[in-house]
């Protein structure tokens, strides 16, 4: 087993304190908005097993078989298939989707065919590979997932009496739900950005208002989440299109899935989460980045439905897993209490992360590493448990096989 040294990665809309308070360390002033557990090839974790330190993505690739098992790599390749994040976000990051495979696989064949640079601030597909999500709040987190019923918003949106939203009202009120729903993201996206802007200043506004007089109207959630989008981003489309969405908040140990397809943004907090390996994002709004409305179009799924949050299913040893539709990936966590003693199967290779307290790690041959707050861990496959112990709480990340 290996200790792990993670870099953070300090986005602009990153937290000043909520990550160097999990690693007990003293704040800089500046972002601190991404903790990077994994070996991918941006920001790869290093580990020191006695010749210095070398970077993990170095360590898998000199001997995938070794260090991922065989059946991983039969499954995978010789790659770990995930990266595992702490996410601390003080601003909204993007509204944003992520293609299927499929879609990445053609669109990324498409612009390397058209010679357009990997770096290009115009490019859609990064890799070759789909970026399905999951975020488990450890805090309480606030967020946008998934289209609301297109009526419901219909009917929000008149609640606010704001002529500019009048066009989008009326298609939510008469189309089918799926063309209602793309006709209204596309018909924000389109609309000369002057009108926009003045739209969702008015919107600021109105909303400010209401949650000033009414702070504990059943919309609350939903106008404070508005709310905070059109704050930091003024004038931007996004924020209309933000209104098409489910405002949800997670409390900590709640956690969100984010399929393909699915729009969504994280407003505000501090969660554990863990993706595929891709940088593939298509952005919708609330960046000042790149939006290609035909591409994004194709991605977005035009599908109203409850944000789905996850509560954790009871497992064997005491495990508490978050159930996803995919198998490059698999969270969980342990929440240990003085004296109690679990198990890790080890046929796969694994990323142990502990938030709070301190847990033990004992593997088969008696090597012992203790986890304090924030410490991380990096478990090659074996194929034998290691035993967790001590009082704390412990993220495990890991495949399906």
């Amino acid at each position: 087993m290996d200790r792990l040294v993670n870099t953070v990665r300090p986005y602009a809309w990153g937290s000043t304190t909520a990550i160097p308070a999990l690693l007990g360390e003293q704040p800089t002033g500046e972002p601190q908005a991404e903790l990077w557990l994994g070996a991918h090839p941006g920001d790869s974790s290093r580990v020191d097993r006695g010749a210095g330190q070398a970077a993990l993505s170095e360590l898998i690739a000199a001997d995938p078989a070794a260090e991922l098992g065989a059946e991983s790599v039969a499954k995978f390749g010789p790659q770990l298939p995930f990266l595992l994040k702490v996410l601390a976000a003080e601003l909204p990051l993007s509204l944003q989707v992520h293609p299927t495979r499929a879609q990445a696989q053609a669109g990324f064949a498409a612009e390397e065919a058209a010679g357009v640079p990997v770096e290009a601030g115009h490019r859609n597909y990064k890799d070759a590979n789909h970026k399905p999500e999951l975020i488990c709040a450890l805090d309480e987190f606030d967020g946008l997932c998934g289209f609301r019923d297109p009526l419901a918003t219909a009917g929000l949106m008149e609640e606010l009496g704001l002529p500019g939203l009048a066009p989008l009202i009326d298609l939510l009120r008469t189309k089918p739900a799926e063309q209602a729903l793309r006709e209204a993201l596309a018909t924000v996206l389109s609309t000369d950005p002057a009108v926009v802007a003045a739209t969702v200043d008015e919107l600021a506004a109105v909303l400010a208002e209401r949650l000033a007089e009414q702070p504990d109207s059943p919309r609350a959630l939903e106008w404070s989440g508005y709310a905070y989008a059109a704050r930091h981003f003024p004038g931007d489309a996004g924020v209309l299109a933000a209104l098409l969405l489910n405002v949800v908040r997670l409390q900590p140990g709640e956690a969100l899935y984010l399929g393909a397809g699915v729009p969504h943004a994280y407003l505000h907090g501090t969660g554990v989460e863990i993706m595929a390996n891709s940088d593939n994002v298509l952005r919708c709004g609330l960046t000042p980045k790149h939006v290609d409305v035909p591409e994004l179009l194709k991605v977005v799924v035009f599908q109203p439905g409850d944000p789905g949050v996850l509560r954790p299913r009871a497992g064997a040893d005491g495990e508490e897993l978050f159930p996803v539709p995919i198998d490059e990936f698999r969270l969980s966590r342990f929440a240990l209490g003085a004296g109690e003693q679990r198990r890790v199967d080890g046929r796969a290779a694994q990323i142990l992360l502990c938030t709070e307290g301190s847990v033990r790690l004992t593997g088969a041959d008696g090597a012992e590493l203790e986890l304090g707050r924030g410490g991380s861990a990096y478990l090659p496959a074996t194929g034998t448990d290691t035993v967790l112990s001590g009082a704390g709480t412990l993220f495990r990340a890991t495949v399906t096989l």
